[in-house]
Parts: C-alpha cells; structure tokens; sequence
C-alpha cells in the first residue's frame, strides 16, 4: 500500500482490529485458563480467612510467560491480562505505523510522545512494583 493509499479510514480499521482482537484473543486466553485450573484445582478446599499473596511466578511478565507455556493455569490466566494490558500499547503502535505511513508528522510526533509515556509507565511501574 503506498502512501497515498493510507487514509484515515484505514487507520480507524486497522486500529479497530487490533482493538478487537487483543481484547478478544485476551478474553479466549483468560476463558481457558481459568477452565484449566479449575480442571486442575477445582476441588481444593478455599480459605476465604486468610489472604494469600500470588507466588512469585505470577507477578512477573517473564515468569508469568514461562509458566503458561509449562501450562500452569494461573500463569495462563495472568498472561491473558498481559494481553489486554499490551492492547492499547499496540493500538497507539498501529496509529503511529499508519500515520507515518500517511506522512502526517504532526500526528506521527503526537503519537510517538504517547508512545514514549505508556512505555515508559509500563516500565517504570514494574520496576517500581
């Protein structure tokens, strides 16, 4: 697609999809996990008196990640939620690819700032967290 292809219509689509799918791909990721580990875990006995905190492996990206792909239903769980977190980091990737190939530099300088503040949250709160 050249430039003069890209309109604003186009970017509304492609945001729209990426939109839509990360939430819907996130819902269907959640669903199974949580089918998982109630296959898995269903049957334990629930402390509602005591408060536990998650273990490690569910807190941090990395391990959340290694422990789905090692089928660990909270994990799985946990990465489904990292999936609608990265869903507006990627609809502002989506809107900064289009507008740069629209060369509107106004938008794309706009967007880039955007861009540079939710990374830099998303960081900053992790290593901070």
């Amino acid at each position: 697609m050249s430039a003069r292809q890209i309109s604003d219509r186009t970017i509304e689509r492609m945001v729209s999809v990426v939109l839509r799918g990360g939430v819907l791909l996130s819902a269907m990721v959640v669903l199974v996990g949580g089918i998982y580990y109630l296959v898995r875990h269903g049957e334990q006995p629930v402390d509602f008196y005591r408060f536990h905190v998650l273990p490690g492996p569910d807190r941090i990206a990395g391990q959340i990640l290694y422990g789905a792909f090692h089928q660990r239903g909270r994990s799985i769980i946990q990465s489904g939620i990292l999936l609608l977190i990265a869903t507006p980091i990627a609809r502002v990737a989506v809107s900064l690819a289009g507008f740069a190939m629209e060369r509107d530099r106004k938008y794309v300088a706009i967007t880039s700032i955007v861009l540079v503040v939710l990374l830099y949250s998303l960081v900053s709160g992790a290593i901070a967290g």
